[in-house]
């Protein structure tokens, strides 16, 4: 968290996600909204009202569950965020049947995730650390909390065996898949390495990335998947 949010151009980009799920619920005062993850993050910086979570007991965060065993009532939440989580989480179809029994009709479940574009695939399978396999199955090894990882896993339930996802959850409509992010995250050199631009170049990015929004499918290393309890 400290990492990210003293590298200027890194923290923009994690502002401008997090704007996402702020724009997903602009009546949040009045919703009960759970992220998941929270850990690495400060959306309770951009949401106060969030309640963060996580699978370790951190200093930051409101409560510890496991995404699979969401520790809140039937239809008690009205939206669960999650950000570059859900390719960690062991066994997806637990987390996907916790979301489908807690959220309430009508909520949302908002994950940003990687992408399984040509320029995503190219990235995350040749130049970084964690495992990227669109061929893989439903759940991956679990070796400890965000060690274990198929950035295709979100590829591979709600695009390419999409029809055996919405068998298996009838209740969970996938509303929309946003392909997005090319270049920011690779510029910004992660939570690893050196940025390789100023922050002030940030906006400048952000413009270029609109002006191949077009191309977004082909491009993006990052995916907004929306999903809404029916």
């Amino acid at each position: 968290r400290e990492i990210i949010k003293s590298k200027l151009f890194l923290k923009k980009l994690y502002e401008r996600w997090y704007g996402e799920f702020k724009n997903a619920w602009p009546d949040i005062e009045n919703k009960k909204i759970l992220e998941i993850g929270s850990g690495g993050g400060f959306l309770k910086d951009i949401m106060p009202n969030i309640i963060t979570s996580d699978i370790m007991s951190l200093d930051n965060v409101d409560r510890v569950l496991s995404a699979e065993e969401i520790s809140f009532s039937d239809e008690e939440l009205d939206g669960i965020c999650m950000l570059n989580v859900f390719h960690h989480i062991p066994t997806p179809e637990k987390f996907l049947s916790e979301a489908q029994r807690t959220l309430k009709h009508g909520g949302k479940a908002i994950l940003i995730e990687p992408a399984n574009s040509l320029w995503g695939r190219f990235i995350y399978r040749n130049f970084h650390h964690e495992p990227f396999e669109p061929t893989g199955g439903w759940s991956i090894k679990s070796t400890g909390p965000l060690s274990g990882a198929n950035g295709a896993l979100p590829w591979i339930i709600f695009e390419r065996d999409r029809k055996q996802f919405s068998e298996k959850f009838p209740q969970l409509k996938i509303t929309s898949i946003k392909y997005h992010t090319p270049f920011c995250y690779l510029l910004s050199g992660g939570v690893s390495m050196k940025s390789l631009l100023p922050s002030w170049s940030f906006d400048f990015v952000i413009f270029i990335e609109k002006l191949i929004s077009p191309f977004s499918k082909q491009l993006g290393m990052f995916v907004t998947i929306e999903l809404i309890k029916k």
